[in-house]
């Protein structure tokens, strides 16, 4: 009780003190008023007061509220209650600056300071970590080494050769073309010949429209998206097709933006081999600036097993060898299954996922899993899949041979 008449004590002095405050300024602020003749003077404006020349700003409220909460700040420290001056003002009392607690003494609560962000690596070394891809990383660095070599002659004031940055992505799906291209215009922004080095990645549904006209707009928007940048075309032959008057539209439009925007604006087209070649070959507009082409080959067994491997690195996951020779061989028959249209990383991504399911359904059997058991895939987990493939002796070897032989007569059958 003594802290609670405490606390009304020194309320009743505040609003007390408000009151006499308030009522002596409003009357000394009408009587200066009157004396200046100039009736009830605008906030900001000036006036004398008695016979002195020294000029008055009048802002009585502003001091009013200044006094009141230096006052109410000074009552509340005698009563040891809690008080916080409003958002903007500080308080001239002693400790009115100063972090104010709680009856229980708790201090106010501190944010965590962020830790910085981390560097981004750079691009080349990206292009360095990837699985396989040996030709496409010397084309890069090829391509890369001659553009930046030609952009300082030309800042030397040197002649420089007229290079082409629009490149041609050719292979099948999964084979790293968009990931290449993503890290293609890292390194454009890198050298200086991009502002920016963003990607844009479309399709045929991401330029064409509905309705005439509109196919324009559809690209025009997309293009904006991607100058300072790379606009990645995935199957770019699909805009080319018989008496597609939408198609064209678009192909047209693109052609005119990278004339228009030649200096800061990229184009990378990609699709299968032969359907890319006949696209490219249709158009002379597209013939004469699309030039540089990149072969994506199919990746090898031991790569695709690498692949799998690095995924669940990346996510914790730990494989005994002999799982990982079945898993093996659940690659090599996939492949052989679809040897002419083997979504290669993209397949061993679909299966990897599989996997993880299905050990997931078996961890969400266990009452209380450790981190062990969560982390590691066993053969059960690949169950549904190993019922269907009759894996050869030899680890899987003969089955990996097989998959890379029928691989090189697809190959040899396309060179005829």
């Amino acid at each position: 009780m003594e802290k609670r008449d405490k606390e009304l004590e020194a309320l009743e002095k505040i609003t007390s003190m408000q009151r006499d405050l308030l009522g002596g300024l409003y009357g000394d602020f009408f009587t200066s008023a009157e004396a200046a003749g100039s009736g009830i003077p605008k906030e900001g404006s000036q006036i004398k007061v008695k016979a002195s020349d020294t000029p008055l700003s009048v802002d009585p409220m502003k001091d009013a509220n200044a006094a009141l909460e230096e006052a109410k700040a000074l009552f509340a420290k005698d009563a040891g209650i809690r008080y916080t001056p409003p958002a903007g003002q500080k308080s001239d009392a002693p400790g009115g600056g100063a972090p104010v607690q709680t009856a229980t003494g708790a201090d106010k609560p501190q944010e965590e300071p962020q830790a910085p962000p981390e560097p981004e690596e750079d691009p080349m070394e990206t292009l360095d970590k990837l699985i396989g891809l040996t030709t496409i990383k010397a084309d890069v660095k090829e391509l890369t080494a001659f553009v930046k070599v030609q952009k300082a002659r030309k800042e030397q004031g040197l002649k420089s050769v007229p290079v082409s940055l629009h490149l041609v992505f050719t292979g099948n799906p999964g084979t790293g073309k968009t990931t290449v291209a993503r890290i293609i215009a890292q390194i454009y922004k890198q050298i200086g010949v991009l502002s920016k080095g963003q990607l844009v990645e479309v399709d045929r549904s991401g330029l064409v429209a509905g309705y005439v006209g509109q196919t324009a707009l559809k690209t025009q928007e997309q293009i904006a998206k991607a100058k300072g940048g790379v606009l990645f075309i995935d199957e770019a032959y699909a805009l080319a097709q018989k008496d597609d008057a939408f198609g064209q539209e678009a192909i047209d439009t693109i052609l005119k933006a990278m004339e228009d925007n030649r200096d800061d604006f990229v184009v990378i087209v990609a699709g299968y081999t032969e359907p890319m070649r006949k696209f490219i070959e249709s158009n002379p507009g597209l013939k004469s600036r699309f030039n540089k082409y990149i072969d994506f080959p199919d990746y090898s067994i031991d790569e695709l097993e690498q692949i799998f491997s690095m995924n669940c690195k990346k996510y914790d996951y730990k494989v005994e060898e002999d799982v990982m020779r079945q898993i093996r061989a659940l690659i090599t028959a996939r492949k052989l299954e679809n040897i002419d249209n083997f979504a290669n990383a993209r397949e061993v991504r679909n299966l990897f996922e599989e996997i993880i399911t299905n050990q997931a359904r078996r961890i969400s059997a266990i009452e209380n899993p450790t981190n062990e058991d969560m982390m590691t895939i066993l053969m059960e987990d690949l169950m549904e899949d190993v019922e269907e493939v009759k894996v050869p002796e030899g680890d899987g070897e003969g089955a990996s041979e097989a998959a890379e032989n029928a691989e090189a007569g697809n190959e040899a059958e396309a060179a005829e």
